[in-house]
């Protein structure tokens, strides 16, 4: 049985897929055979729950950015692929650090896993919790997969603030940290977000889904070790995906050969 209300929704959200732009009230009815009452109705109750506005106050209706972020993070919250999970355990025994698997949620990265260290002093996230793209290796390194158009549409909506001294407090710094991850081959947090701690992060893509993994700690013991940690995070990577895999699945990322790693880039 077809619910003709839900169908509707359905053929509008499609139509503006398929034109990319803004229409109007009488478009849409005259498009799909509407009644002009019921298309004022349908739009109407969207526009109050958030989901259209009038981008040109001309009585011209397009979807609002909170499909994407509702999209986002129903995505986020799927069950985890098994071969992440072996990798989170793999880099949690190598490096003693906290390990953190992250999917972007709207304008956050969500951790969908974490193996808390079992140092006394170490990085104690809780699974749930979000923390900003823009500002976070883990975030980097999920937007280093996205499109320009992607970094660029979720970049203008950022309102920058120094949460510790590695910040990057404009668009121009986040890609250039973006672009030395790629160049590098592992992305690095070094008091980003939070003061005195270090992150190393890779992007994964599984199952057509962009994941990050991080390795994370106090900067006391990270500083020294990022490079070791990249070294090692490679290597399970190939144990996990095949050897092959970083080079030929990820979009852009330097993959030298690991005993390089061990120096910095």
């Amino acid at each position: 049985m077809l619910v003709r209300q839900v169908a509707n929704l359905l053929d509008l959200i499609e139509y503006f897929a398929e034109r990319g732009k803004p229409a109007s009230l009488a478009e849409i009815s005259q498009h799909f055979g509407w009644p002009r009452s019921s298309t004022f109705n349908l739009l109407s109750t969207l526009g109050r729950r958030g989901f259209l506005f009038e981008p040109e106050a001309r009585g011209r209706f397009y979807p609002t950015p909170r499909w994407l972020a509702l999209a986002q993070t129903i995505v986020a919250a799927a069950p985890l692929p098994d071969a992440l999970l072996r990798l989170a355990r793999d880099l949690a025994e190598r490096s003693g650090e906290t390990i953190c698997v992250g999917a972007a949620a709207g304008t956050s990265v969500v951790f969908l896993d974490v193996i808390q260290s079992t140092n006394r002093v170490r990085y104690a996230p809780e699974v749930g919790q979000r923390i900003p793209l823009h500002a976070t290796a883990s975030g980097h390194a999920i937007m280093s997969q996205w499109s320009e158009a992607q970094r660029a549409a979720l970049l203008r909506k950022v309102v920058f603030e120094r949460y510790g001294s590695g910040t990057p407090m404009s668009i121009e710094a986040v890609e250039d940290q973006i672009r030395a991850g790629l160049q590098r081959g592992w992305f690095r947090s070094a008091s980003n977000y939070s003061v005195d701690l270090g992150g190393v992060s890779l992007p994964l893509i599984v199952a057509d889904r962009i994941f990050s993994v991080t390795v994370a700690g106090p900067m006391s013991r990270m500083d020294t070790a990022m490079f070791k940690i990249a070294q090692d995070m490679h290597d399970a990577v190939a144990r996990q995906f095949g050897a092959s895999y970083l080079r030929t699945e990820i979009k852009g990322l330097t993959t030298p050969p690991l005993e390089t790693l061990t120096a910095p880039l």
